[in-house]
């Protein structure tokens, strides 16, 4: 679904509080429900999801507002959907999504039936939370920029606004190495996080993000301009990058990052 924007979050080890902390899950097949699948459930870009004094709230396109874990949500969003589903707080061991190749759902069109591998979820993180990989993902605007695409197609945790000048996947020479987030010289001491690996994209930059239109450059242009070896997974068409908490912190808008060795 679609998150929200906040101006400060704490974040740790296992990530930001509430992020992906819950997912809708395939009653049928135990998979985790993603617009990755973009024929099944593509509409849940239609939905927001928000936190409000600790609970996380639903609105949906139909109009109803309601917390994620209340008593008929499983009810409205299996009608909704066309499929059982659950509202899940607890990652099953193995959870796992299934991800169309992003050419072949370009290529095809959103509703074809096309192949789709199933990938095990949140490898990278050591919480419990719905992650693809690690507990953060970041993506810098030399990147939206030169994409032409807008970040909630993304779906980052960070933006990191870059000086004018920056070359366009910037991330790819961050892997291994650390960002500060914050003042050095606070209170607190700055948030720290290690690069990980560089986020391969799949469909779901290029779908109907609420009012948004589709928008297919903004994997099409990944494609033809930044495909790099993501341990693991192979050459994949990246933006943006994962990273993992090495110290954990308050994390504010405006905040000055600093990259490190």
């Amino acid at each position: 679904m679609l998150g929200e924007r906040v101006d400060e979050a704490r974040l740790d080890a296992a990530g930001f509080a509430h992020d992906r902390g819950l997912a809708l899950i395939d009653s049928t097949t135990g998979i985790v429900a993603t617009a990755k699948h973009p024929r099944l459930w593509r509409s849940l870009l239609t939905y927001s999801a928000a936190v409000r004094d600790g609970q996380v709230l639903v609105t949906s396109p139909a109009g109803w507002t309601r917390e994620a874990t209340a008593a008929d949500v499983d009810e409205l969003l299996s009608e909704a959907l066309a499929r059982p589903v659950r509202v899940a707080s607890d990652r099953p061991d193995g959870a796992s999504v299934e991800r169309p190749d992003p050419e072949d759902v370009l290529d095809h069109g959103v509703e074809a039936v096309v192949p789709a591998a199933t990938l095990e979820i949140g490898q990278g993180t050591p919480g419990a939370s719905f992650v693809d990989y690690a507990p953060v993902h970041l993506i810098t605007s030399a990147t939206l920029e030169a994409v032409g695409a807008e970040q909630v197609r993304y779906r980052p945790n960070l933006v990191v606004e870059t000086p004018p000048g920056t070359p366009a996947f910037v991330e790819n020479d961050w892997i291994g190495r650390t960002l500060q987030v914050g003042d050095p010289d606070g209170a607190d001491g700055p948030t720290v996080l290690r690069i990980a690996l560089p986020t391969p994209r799949c469909s779901v930059p290029t779908l109907e993000h609420g009012e948004l239109p589709r928008a297919p450059h903004a994997v099409r242009t990944v494609m033809a301009n930044n495909r790099v070896e993501v341990p693991g997974f192979g050459v994949r068409p990246c933006a943006g990058c994962y990273a993992e908490v090495v110290r954990a912190g308050t994390v504010r808008v405006g905040d000055r990052v600093t990259l490190g060795g």
